[in-house]
């Protein structure tokens, strides 16, 4: 059998860079069309009000992208098993950028391409000749075939017609309740922010997404109305009644309100979306606050997200100066949590080892976070971004932290270098923890802020309680308060399913020894919780306890949990509003 001649074998490897180029994209690009799918179904179901599909569909979409990313993988390596040579990437990668030109995801293709490659090398090749440390391809203005948002006009159409128009343009298959009354509810409220006097300009517009926003049982219309100088963003909730029938909920108005609405408390929304980048940038107009990083999380694209906080952290600590130090607050048994003071983040490593008398594992810890992901949070746990080998400058952590790391998480460290590559994290929105938030309160006599915290403490218990978690440790130190005044649980090692818990109430004594017993005089199951026990430690400050159970003296009795607990088995999702209940519109007949 004759040799291969030379020039064939190097025809066929400057050929080899191509083809792996267009292995990993036709990866992507079948990723997204899949994702792109599953914003169909989400219109198909919540038209149905197939809730439990809605939440079955959210937990699939999750999963998506690594399941795709193995499939990349694992093609690549069949096809092409010498990709595991590290000096065929740079050209792999100048192939790849070749194919983008006139892509309509280029930044989520470059995302899947960096997780493709960092599968095949080695850590040591993560900078910008071998994978996308710096996007290659801008996104500034791309479009689509549809533009990503219209525009209507009320001073040629007329208010009404033109909010009937926007109403009509999204082709819901339900009827509507009653849209003469959704009319009005929604023109009275523009009127309080448009008060009069108030002139339309010639340049008067309302700008709408083309898409539909859909989470849980609503979907939401986003747009913003300018008119001269003034530019107002919104967001329109439409809800369905127990016959299918739509109406409108109420009306969000300004960047506050629409930061609740996407906040990183809350699940991913499903949009339908041919060019994610304008969609994005669109966002970012009506909340310039918000980074955008978390709005590619907030429609569902959370690995793009991570892409770009990455680059957002490594920026931030080119751009300052400051070291890591230990988060504030009481510390955990199971978490070691430090954050960067200039950076609101905090970083969670799991320790090597757990004191009594926390009883559990790393996997088992891991597992619960999973959870909370795939988890509808409702507003009250927030969300994660899991990282696996960060490298971080060690010379930006104070040597007080550098040596507890060593003594309780050595196992997730190297030192390469000027280095520290921390094997595994969890990276959350930093909040100040209720306890220092309730402490502070009451130090500066500021009775309302305490109130609204304690309030939301229980409210926040009992809606996580009504999506099906149960909180397990519900200390105050656990739950932190937003920058709008929210409080979020994020302490996930001993959450459990609902359905698993067995509320019980407390068994009368049957002699005087069991009254007088210091130690539980009766069988106590591994599942099973006590809520009249709550009372010892869920609020121990007098004024502030009082106050709490002026609002959540139920949390003590059993029969509120075993209520939530048979909700939650029977399938039925509550309603959980991200505004408040005092924002919704009346539903009078008209």
């Amino acid at each position: 059998m004759s040799a291969v001649p030379q020039a064939v074998l190097q025809e066929r490897r400057s050929s080899q860079p191509l083809e792996i180029a267009r292995c990993i994209l036709a990866g992507f690009d079948k990723h997204y069309r899949l994702f792109r799918e599953a914003a169909v179904q989400a219109k198909a179901l919540y038209e149905r009000a197939a809730w439990s599909g809605m939440r079955g569909l959210a937990r699939a979409r999750i999963q998506m992208y690594d399941q795709r990313v193995e499939e990349g993988v694992a093609q690549v390596l069949e096809r092409f098993p010498q990709a595991r040579d590290e000096t065929l990437w740079p050209a792999i990668k100048l192939a790849y950028i070749g194919l983008l030109h006139e892509h309509k995801q280029p930044e989520c293709a470059e995302t899947f391409y960096n997780s493709v490659a960092c599968a095949v090398l080695h850590r040591r090749h993560y900078h910008n000749e071998f994978i996308f440390w710096r996007p290659a391809v801008a996104t500034e203005h791309l479009e689509g075939d549809t533009p990503t948002y219209a525009c209507y006009y009320p001073v040629v159409d007329g208010l009404r017609r033109a909010l009937r128009n926007i109403a009509s343009s999204f082709d819901l298959q339900n009827a509507w309740e009653n849209p003469r009354r959704d009319l009005r509810n929604v023109v009275h409220a523009l009127r309080q922010h448009f008060p009069r006097p108030a002139r339309a300009s010639p340049d008067l517009q309302i700008q709408v997404v083309r898409s539909l926003f859909f989470r849980n049982k609503g979907a939401y219309v986003v747009g913003r109305i300018i008119n001269a100088h003034q530019e107002v963003p919104f967001a329109v909730p439409i809800l369905q009644n127990e016959r299918g029938e739509l109406y409108v909920d109420t009306l969000l108005v300004g960047e506050d309100q629409l930061l609740v609405l996407f906040s990183f408390a809350r699940a991913y929304f499903f949009v339908d979306m041919e060019v994610p980048a304008a969609f994005v940038s669109f966002l970012r107009w009506l909340m310039p606050k918000k980074p955008r990083a978390e709005l590619y999380m907030a429609v569902g694209l959370a690995k793009q997200g991570k892409t770009l906080f990455y680059r957002d952290l490594h920026y931030h600590l080119k751009h300052s100066s400051d070291r890591f130090v230990t988060a504030p607050g009481i510390k955990g048994m199971v978490m070691l949590v430090f954050t960067l003071p200039s950076f609101p983040y905090v970083f969670k490593l799991i320790r090597d080892r757990f004191a009594p008398p926390k009883d559990t594992d790393r996997d088992t810890v891991m597992a619960k976070y999973l959870m909370v992901k795939l988890h509808d949070r409702v507003g009250r746990m927030a969300d994660t971004l899991e990282y696996s080998r960060v490298a971080l400058p060690l010379e930006r952590f104070e040597p007080d932290l550098v040596d507890e790391l060593k003594r309780e998480c050595d196992s997730l460290l190297e030192f390469d270098g000027d280095q520290v590559v921390i094997g595994h994290v969890y990276i959350e929105r930093r909040m100040q923890p209720l306890n220092l938030y309730v402490e502070q309160c009451r130090r500066d006599g500021d009775g309302e802020s305490l109130r609204t915290a304690l309030r939301e403490y229980g409210q926040a218990i009992k809606e996580l309680a009504g999506a099906g978690i149960f909180p397990g440790d519900m200390l105050l130190k656990n739950f932190g308060v937003t920058r709008h005044d929210r409080v979020v649980f994020y302490d996930y090692d001993e959450i459990q399913p609902m359905e698993e818990m067995s509320f019980r109430k407390i068994p009368s004594a049957k002699t005087y020894e069991e009254e007088l017993s210091a130690e539980p005089y009766w069988r106590i199951d591994e599942t099973d919780v006590f809520p009249e026990q709550f009372d010892y430690f869920l609020v121990s400050e007098p004024r502030a306890r009082e106050i709490f159970y002026e609002y959540h003296r139920d949390l003590l009795d059993a029969g509120f949990w075993q209520a939530k607990q048979g909700l939650v088995r029977s399938g039925e999702q509550e309603d959980v509003f991200p505004y408040p209940e005092e924002m919704r519109f009346a539903r009078r007949a008209s």
